[in-house]
Parts: structure tokens; sequence; C-alpha cells
């Protein structure tokens, strides 16, 4: 197998094929910027991509909406898994009405944060993944605007990838292709796709649940619009 940097600063890999190497991935999806630009990015790494997307009792079903109209669209086989015990287990900004979306001080984490999702989710789609015969595994965290939050750090991928591995004695891969980046590169990659303006116009990550450009207020789209500026403004500079 040769491992080589798929994208400059990031902690994903190419897979070059070599013999019958696996070359089938399922994608972390929400619908939202990261996800849909790593969906691309999966479209053009590996033969068959399957997208699946989890149903925490979100605010905003519009999410789940957008998820299910971008999978159609790209004609990728997508599945949608009942995580509402999420929300029971752990009360957050982004499923209940009555905790408001605050950053948080002096190291806290802000309210958006849900306790444990990313590790549940890659567990459960390391599942689906084994079931599907699919090797490889792709999310969209990212160490570089995560907010604090711990598990979209690149030590806990690495180890959570380990922990998939032996828990299932099946050789999983997890790309990260957006661990390294900012949100300025983020849409620079989006735009290397020739996708800038599908990914804009098309995916939610306003905690507002407002699609497109979202509500330009939320500390999501504060960070998603100013990524944006900054690449636009660096582009026509070159």
């Amino acid at each position: 197998m040769i491992l080589r940097d798929c994208y400059p600063g990031t902690s994903s890999y190419r897979i070059e094929r070599i013999g019958d190497m696996n070359k089938k991935a399922v994608v972390v999806f929400s619908g939202g910027q990261d996800s849909t630009t790593c969906l691309f990015w999966a479209l053009k790494e590996f033969d068959e991509v399957i997208a699946v997307t989890f149903n925490y009792n979100q605010k905003h079903s519009l999410e789940i909406d957008c998820a299910k109209d971008i999978a159609k669209e790209l004609g990728v086989e997508h599945h949608i898994l009942d995580m509402e015990l999420l929300n029971q287990l752990a009360p957050n900004a982004l499923t209940r009405d009555d905790i408001k979306i605050e950053k948080g001080e002096d190291g806290e984490l802000p309210s958006t944060f849900v306790e444990g999702r990313n590790m549940l989710f890659l567990t459960f789609a390391g599942v689906l993944a084994k079931v599907k015969g699919a090797k490889h595994i792709v999310t969209g965290v990212c160490e570089t605007d995560f907010s604090g939050y711990p598990d979209c750090r690149d030590v806990f991928i690495k180890s959570l990838n380990v922990t998939l591995n032996l828990a299932m004695d099946y050789d999983f891969v997890v790309h990260t292709p957006l661990m390294w980046l900012d949100k300025a590169q983020t849409w620079e990659m989006a735009d290397k796709f020739g996708k800038l303006d599908y990914v804009r116009e098309k995916t939610l990550t306003c905690y507002n649940g407002i699609i497109g450009d979202g509500c330009k207020e939320c500390p999501s789209c504060i960070l998603r619009n100013n990524g944006l500026n900054k690449y636009l403004e660096d582009k026509k500079e070159k």
C-alpha cells in the first residue's frame, strides 16, 4: 500500500490502487459545507461512495432534507440512521429550543457541542461500512476550526481508527481531508473541484437553519462566511 498526501497540509491520504485494493468509502454526511466538500473529495478518490446521515433529533430537519437532496442529485447511495438517543443523553443548543447558542467562556465548550457525537457517528459509520464491504470512512472534522471540540482532534481520529479496526477485526482507514485546513482553504478545495457555487448555495451550516449563506450571525455562519470572503479576496489577488 502506498500512502501519499492527497491535499497540501491535510492528514488525509490518497490510497493508490494495488491489485484488488478496496476502493469503496462511506462518508459521514450532514449536508453541510464540510461534509459536502468531503463527499466531492470521496467521489474523486473512490470507485463507490455511500453517504450516511444521522438523525439525532436536531432542531432543523432541513439539514437532513439537504443531505437527501444532495445525495439524490449526485446519485450517491444514502442511509439515514436514527440516533435520537443522543439527544436524550447530551442536551445541547442544536437539539433544544430552551438552550441558547453561546460561545464557551474560560475554556468551556460552546453550547453547540454534542457530547460524544463524532465518536458515535464514526462508530456506526464503521458498522455500516463493514456491512457494505467498504474499508474507507470519510469525515469532515477539522482541528484548525474546531471550536475546541475534543472529538474533532486528529489524535482522537487516529485513536478511534485503531479502536474500530480492533473492535471489528477489519482494516478501516478513516480519512479527514479537512483536518488541517481553515475555512478559506476548505472553500478553495471546493473551488478546485468546480463546486464552490454548489456548496455555497445548496448546503446548510447555519445553526438557525437557513440554507446557503445562512443567518450570517450565528458562530457557524460567521466562520463560514469569513472563510469564504477571505478565499475570494485571496483569489482576486492571485
